[in-house]
């Protein structure tokens, strides 16, 4: 989802996330995460995890947004939010994911609580798979 507010800063951003995070579908685990997604063009985009029967076809709120913004045109990211009950990072595949469209994005992970912590996505995927290695 498209969100055509401007964001000016993180405390923003992360309120979006925040929002976003109360439309998870989530009835197996319970483990609500919403994100929020800042392009470079300053556009944000929203995303909420899906969980499904076969665990294996769940999706999570950071793919849902870089999806969205990707389908509408974006093709780099800025930065993004995070939003869980207890501030859980990313997992392996999102950050894979992000990093194509923003190599040195900023993550910002926050809890029901509204602490909130920022890392570059470098930091938190060294050696990750680029389009050099398919050469």
């Amino acid at each position: 989802m498209f969100r055509g507010e401007p964001i000016v800063d993180d405390k923003d951003l992360v309120q979006a996330a925040r929002e976003a995070r109360e439309h998870a579908y989530a009835p197996y685990s319970h483990f609500r995460v919403g994100a929020a997604l800042l392009t470079r063009s300053g556009r944000v985009f929203t995303g909420a995890n899906v969980e499904n029967a076969s665990y294996g076809l769940s999706v999570c709120a950071e793919r849902v947004a870089a999806f969205n913004a990707v389908a509408a045109g974006e093709r780099e990211f800025e930065a993004i939010a995070v939003v869980t009950g207890n501030g859980v990072m990313p997992c392996g595949a999102c950050r894979q994911v992000l990093a194509e469209f923003g190599p040195d994005m900023r993550i910002i992970v926050a809890d029901a609580e509204g602490n909130s912590r920022t890392y570059r996505l470098p930091d938190l995927l060294p050696g990750r798979f680029t389009p050099e290695d398919l050469k």
